[in-house]
């Protein structure tokens, strides 16, 4: 799944514009993190549906990106308390 889609998805649900950025600027934006955002890492979940016969029974990233309430979720503390 491409990173664009999934950064559209919080964007919208953030009400915030999503914008490309050069490997150069990912890494600057990103940090470390910045690898992994701009790398091509295809995955597929095939071999251990195979293997362990489990299959997939909730919604997928998107649509489940797609139901959070960004505006309104609760917020973590940086002690890892709940703040409402």
């Amino acid at each position: 799944m491409p990173v664009r889609d999934i950064a559209e998805v919080i964007g919208r649900g953030l009400k915030v514009p999503v914008v490309s950025k050069s490997p150069k600027e990912a890494m600057e934006h990103f940090g470390w993190l910045g690898v992994f955002v701009g790398s091509d890492l295809p995955a597929s979940s095939a071999k251990t549906q195979k293997q362990m016969g489990w299959r997939p029974t909730e919604r997928g990233l998107i649509p489940d990106l797609e139901q959070m309430n960004y505006l309104e979720a609760d917020t973590v503390t940086a002690s890892g308390a709940r703040r409402t």
